[in-house]
């Protein structure tokens, strides 16, 4: 259904390329909804439920109403709030843990935590309505935020399955694992289509190709919502979708999250629309808007896309809910207060901490008038409608059905997923598959690390710190490999660093990037590795001792890896497989006999590049020039001989990192250390010992946990500043984010005078936190970064990320200073 929609709304498009370039000259966000395919939403309008609406609103306060515009996150409000404040929604943001309990929790916390923000809000109260409230959360590759919970694969390696049925399938054991712990809502699908695969986002997407991405909205609203109906639109078991972000932020200038997409309007609907007509179709309850802008107008503020396009052209019922304080990103609006988007069309504002100043200014800007009553009382509509649709004021048959977080049939499902999701790029020699009769050496880094191969957006927002511990029913690639290995009589030896005793019958090799998400994930080109290409010099050195070579690439996007490539006889693009690693095995490991047990069935949905800065290298583009192209995969009946690649990657080398400023006793690249006081400025070279011109900071290098040479001593004996300079870098995403500055530290004598720690021309004052740290003991300090912001510092052009200031005596020693999320352990000094 979703590839007919797909070319009945390309031929529409088609029709009106001519109209949308005849207007070209028209203020450039001009939008013309005839331009759009038309849509409708299916199962969301009908007399019952509107009747319903009809008699909870004329019940409401003018509070009330307001309220239900107003969604916090869970780290920022409790229960009892509600009493005050009768919001409409919370959600749990990446690194926000259940009610009192840690940041990595199992199934029971997140239940006990819904049903108290649940009962709160539906106590009753004289005169007042009991409205339940709709509980968000980002279940984007599973119930991800769960201990325990099944990981499917990121959606980039569910594109390459080619399969709806199986997007179907994930969506409902999605539901299934989220409407157990009581949560409502999950945000997906995303139907971003990619076209710069230097977005940190790549990964949540399907495809470069529209046509992938609109299958795919369909199958996967289907498996959340379950199939449209009159009364309710879901039954037990399911839980309310939303296609995200609308719209365009795959396509955004130098694929830079939150930026700007400068297509045509014509481009912009023919890429981005079929997506979200084809979930809109399959009835998904809400949309979420976009960080990004259109020809520079955010989206959160785009009138004639919301409203216009998506609720007039496109027939959507349900209801926008925007993203993480994105609104205050609008011009004239801060966090606490923004009527431009509530008049755009954004229903719900998703407002994590800021939701008590947007929460009273909302409701005096609907009294006086600058929010039109209609405006309030058309999102409040829409969002009991989707509450009463959703069944919210109805029994949840599966909550406290905790025993199917992490169910064996979902786990086998996964397992099928990633099997499916692997693409074969090179079988030189025919290595694979292997004997389970081999000797098998598996190294790598990311052969044993459950926390690698799941990827950002798992248990955390980054996706960073997990362990072992942290992921109870889950299997590594290395022991789904061992498993396989030994059920066939084989021998399998784990080794990252590749050494082993008895030469290998064959290496396989786990390796590729490590977590991230959003903007910490945005690439300067699609080199991997630059510099220090550490991952390319173990596969060497296996090659060179005579070992067939097996790479297992673990990525969120097609990378240049040409070296790499060349460094082994196959290469397989694992994508970012989840918690079932079994399933790489199950392809790569065969039977007694070396015959396979099952084939490789993954097909390319994004180009691979032949070079490092083919950065936007999609299907139909002039000069389409892939190393490997969109729908290209090898399977075991279709092989061929990859020839030798060039490995000219066609950049020059770049510094990438904006967030690393001190690491393991150096200043990591691009930045330098300088050490000033009233006699000028000295740079601190390399890990040598320094002095400031008039001699009031000295620093050397010193031990850091046991590990020698790993950190940093600053002795003050007056007035010094030690900092970390470099390029100029924008942080107001990061900020946005929550992202903290981040320091490891050790006072080896007390301040005897102020002290600062600053970014930019911003600081905040560190002599109390440090004058109460036991000397000799190493500690971290998390501050935010929107502490700075608050300080003076707009973050848009930081040239010094990092700064420690002393007017007197000190001596603190340094182990790391870098940019890390903030886990509810940040403060503002």
């Amino acid at each position: 259904m979703g590839q007919r929609f797909l070319r009945g709304a390309c031929v529409a498009t088609a029709a009106t390329l001519g109209l949308a370039a005849a207007r070209a000259a028209e203020a450039p966000a001009a939008v013309h909804p005839e331009v759009w395919p038309a849509s409708h939403s299916r199962g969301l309008r009908d007399p019952r439920t509107e009747a319903f609406v009809d008699d909870l609103m004329g019940r409401m306060s003018l509070e009330e109403k307001v309220g239900q515009l107003i969604q916090a996150d869970i780290g920022s409000i409790r229960p009892e709030d509600l009493r005050e404040f009768p919001l409409g929604s919370i959600l749990a943001g990446g690194d926000s843990p259940p009610l009192g309990a840690p940041d990595r929790s199992g199934a029971d916390a997140w239940l006990a935590t819904a049903r108290a923000f649940r009962a709160a809000a539906t106590e009753a109260r004289p005169g007042r309505p009991s409205i339940p409230l709709i509980f968000g959360i980002d279940a984007v590759h599973g119930n991800n935020n769960v201990v325990g919970a099944t990981i499917f694969p990121h959606n980039i390696g569910l594109g390459a399955a080619r399969d709806p049925e199986l997007i179907r399938r994930i969506g409902e054991a999605t539901a299934r694992e989220t409407a157990a712990v009581g949560i409502d809502w999950a945000f997906g699908p995303t139907v971003a289509v990619v076209r710069d695969d230097r977005w940190g986002r790549t990964y949540e997407g399907y495809s470069e190709d529209p046509e992938i991405v609109a299958g795919y909205a369909r199958a996967l609203v289907t498996g959340l919502q379950g199939a449209p109906a009159a009364w309710p639109a879901l039954q037990g078991g399911h839980v309310a979708g939303s296609a995200k972000h609308f719209l365009g932020d795959g396509g955004a200038a130098d694929g830079r999250d939150q930026g700007d997409n400068r297509a045509s309007e014509a481009d912009l609907a023919r890429l981005n629309a079929p997506g979200y007509a084809s979930a809109i179709d399959a009835g998904v309850m809400t949309v979420m808007a976009s960080f990004s802008s259109w020809q520079g107008e955010k989206l959160h503020g785009h009138r004639g896309l919301l409203t216009d396009v998506l609720k007039g052209r496109m027939g959507f019922d349900g209801f926008v809910v925007g993203d993480w304080n994105a609104h205050g990103q609008v011009t004239g609006c801060t966090n606490e207060s923004c009527p431009q988007a509530v008049n755009a069309g954004v229903d719900m504002l998703m407002a994590p901490d800021s939701w008590r100043g947007l929460y009273r200014n909302t409701l005096a800007q609907v009294r006086s008038g600058e929010i039109p009553m209609v405006r309030l009382d058309d999102a409040v509509r829409r969002i009991l409608r989707v509450k009463v649709k959703a069944g919210l004021f109805g029994p949840r048959p599966l909550e406290g059905r905790v025993e199917l977080v992490g169910a064996a049939e979902h786990r086998a499902l996964a397992r099928r997923a990633v099997a499916q999701s692997l693409v074969l790029l090179k079988n030189n020699g025919g290595v694979l598959p292997i004997s389970a009769r081999a000797r098998v050496l598996v190294a790598g880094d990311g052969a044993d690390d459950i926390g690698k191969q799941t990827g950002g957006w798992t248990l955390s927002w980054q996706g960073t710190g997990n362990g072992p511990a942290d992921f109870p029913n889950a299997q590594s690639i290395w022991s789904g490999i061992r498993d396989a290995v030994a059920a066939g009589g084989g021998q399998a030896e784990l080794s990252p660093d590749g050494r082993f005793d008895v030469r290998p019958d064959v290496a396989i090799v786990v390796f590729g990037e490590n977590p991230y998400a959003e903007f910490q994930g945005d690439r300067a080109t699609l080199e991997y590795q630059p510099g220090a290409k550490s991952d390319l010099a173990l596969l060497r050195k296996l090659k060179a001792q005579g070992v067939p070579v097996v790479a297992v690439f673990l990525s969120g996007r097609p990378l240049w890896v040409n070296p790499e490539i060349n460094a082994a006889d196959a290469f397989v693009a694992a994508w970012l497989p989840g918690s079932e690693g079994a399933g790489v095995a199950d392809v790569l490991v065969g039977d007694a006999r070396g015959r396979p047990r099952a084939d490789f069935r993954g097909k390319l949905s994004f180009s691979w590049p032949k070079r490092a800065d083919q950065f936007s290298l999609n299907r139909g583009d002039p000069g389409y020039d892939p190393l490997f192209a969109y729908g290209y995969g090898l399977t075991y009946r279709t092989s061929r001989e990859v020839p030798r690649l060039s490995e000219a990657s066609g950049v020059a080398a770049v510094a990438e990192n904006v967030d690393r400023y001190l690491a393991g006793g150096r200043v990591a690249e691009p930045w330098r250390l300088l050490l000033r006081d009233s006699g000028g400025e000295a740079v601190a070279p390399g890990t040598e010992a320094a002095v400031s011109p008039a001699g009031a900071l000295a620093v050397r290098v010193v031990d850091a946990a046991g590990l020698q040479g790993s950190g940093r001593a600053f002795a003050w004996s007056g007035a010094g500043r030690a900092v970390f300079a470099g390029p100029a870098v924008d942080l107001r995403r990061q900020a946005n984010g929550d992202m903290t500055l981040l320091a490891t530290y050790r006072v080896d004598r007390r301040p005897t005078g102020p002290v600062r720690l600053g970014l930019g021309a911003a600081s905040v004052p560190l002599q109390d936190v440090l004058g109460a740290a036991p000397p000799g003991a190493w500690r971290t300090i998390k501050v935010r970064l929107s502490c700075f912001r608050a300080g003076g510092e707009d973050l848009a052009a930081v040239t010094s990320p990092a700064w420690i200031e002393a007017s007197g005596g000190l001596e603190l020693a340094l182990a790391e200073l870098r940019l890390a999320p903030n886990q509810n352990d940040a403060v503002c000094p």
